[in-house]
C-alpha cells in the first residue's frame, strides 16, 4: 500500500474543503463590512468582497501545494495521521490568521469610513 497517495489525497482533499468554507463564511459575513465601509455603495462592495475571495484561494491553494511534497517516509498508518495533522494543523493555522486579518482590515477600514462620515457631518453643520 501507497501510504504517500493516501496522505496526499487525505491532505488535499481536507485542505480544500477548509479552505472553501472559511472563504464562504468570509464572503457571507464580510459582505456587511464592505457596504458599510464603502457607505452604501453594494455594487463596489460586491466587487472587492469578490476579489478578496479570490485572493485568499490563491493565497492557501498556492501554500497548500507547496505544502504537499513530504520528505520523510510514511510506512504505516500511524505516520499518515501524524502528517497530516501537521499538516492540517498549518493550514488551520494560516486560515485562521487570515480570518483575524480580514477582520483587523475591515475594522480599520470601517473605522475610518465613520470618520469620514462624522467629519463630513461635522462641517455641513457649520
Amino acid at each position: 500500500m501507497n501510504y504517500f497517495i493516501i496522505t496526499y489525497a487525505f491532505y488535499i482533499i481536507i485542505s480544500i474543503a477548509l479552505t472553501v468554507w472559511v472563504a464562504k463564511v468570509l464572503f457571507k459575513n464580510g459582505l456587511i463590512f464592505l457596504v458599510d465601509i464603502f457607505h452604501g455603495n453594494s455594487p463596489l462592495a460586491d466587487s472587492v468582497n469578490k476579489l478578496l475571495v479570490v485572493g485568499f484561494y490563491l493565497i492557501n491553494i498556492g501554500y497548500m501545494s507547496l505544502a504537499l511534497k513530504e520528505a520523510g517516509s510514511i510506512p504505516n498508518t500511524q505516520v499518515v495521521v501524524e502528517v497530516l495533522s501537521y499538516k492540517l494543523g498549518c493550514i488551520i493555522l494560516i486560515l485562521g490568521g487570515m480570518h483575524f486579518l480580514n477582520l483587523i482590515i475591515f475594522f480599520r477600514l470601517r473605522s475610518r469610513a465613520q470618520q469620514q462620515v462624522k467629519r463630513t457631518v461635522f462641517v455641513e453643520k457649520q
